[in-house]
């Protein structure tokens, strides 16, 4: 949430999802304040379309669907709406509707300007949804993921390069360097430098 581009004006929660809808900028919605949303990185687009693209995938033929970061999510009774990067909901949504209030799973892609947000706020709003299993956040200038589950108390797990993540919610495991195929940061350079190395290349 870009806190320096909100609207000063209380809107209804009606009037904001009709602006949306014709709106070249996407908005996240707290509260009756609307903020803008800023752009996000090559590797923020990265993370955000590996992760779609496997459990896209996996869920091929499951009641279950993944979706991009153009699908709102409905909170706290309307109050709130958020755009997450990556969301999974196994209810038959509404094929003319333009948010969910049902997600098992939750993705976000951390960066500089939402990474408090993120890990603070945005969390406990989440997961107060009764739907919502897990909620995974992504470091994208190193490799860090965090996973916390409602079975397990909303804990945080976390997982690092030569890790393999279960997302229990879509039984899906994958090894974080698929889901950081691509993405250039420091330890990753690193990584790959060491890997040529080993195999003499």
């Amino acid at each position: 949430m870009n806190q320096s581009s909100f609207k000063a004006d209380y809107i209804s929660e009606q009037e904001y999802l009709e602006n949306e809808k014709v709106s070249d900028i996407k908005h996240e919605y707290f509260n009756g304040k609307v903020f803008a949303m800023s752009g996000g990185s090559i590797n923020h687009q990265r993370l955000t379309g590996n992760v779609f693209a496997e459990f896209r995938q996996h869920l091929k033929g499951t009641p279950c669907e993944a979706f991009s970061s153009d699908i709102k999510v409905r909170a706290d009774n309307g109050k709130k709406y958020f755009y997450p990067d990556v969301l999974v909901s196994c209810h038959n949504e509404d094929g003319n509707s333009y948010f969910t209030e049902s997600p098992c799973l939750i993705v976000e892609v951390l960066s500089g300007t939402t990474h408090k947000y993120d890990r603070t706020l945005k969390r406990d709003i989440y997961q107060a949804l009764p739907s919502l299993e897990e909620y995974v956040l992504i470091e994208q200038d190193f490799v860090r993921i965090e996973v916390s589950r409602r079975l397990n108390a909303w804990q945080s797990d976390f997982y690092y390069l030569d890790d393999e993540i279960t997302f229990t919610s879509i039984d899906l495991t994958l090894p974080v360097v698929e889901i950081y195929q691509r993405v250039d940061n420091e330890e990753l350079r690193e990584f790959f430098k060491k890997r040529h190395e080993c195999l003499g290349e």
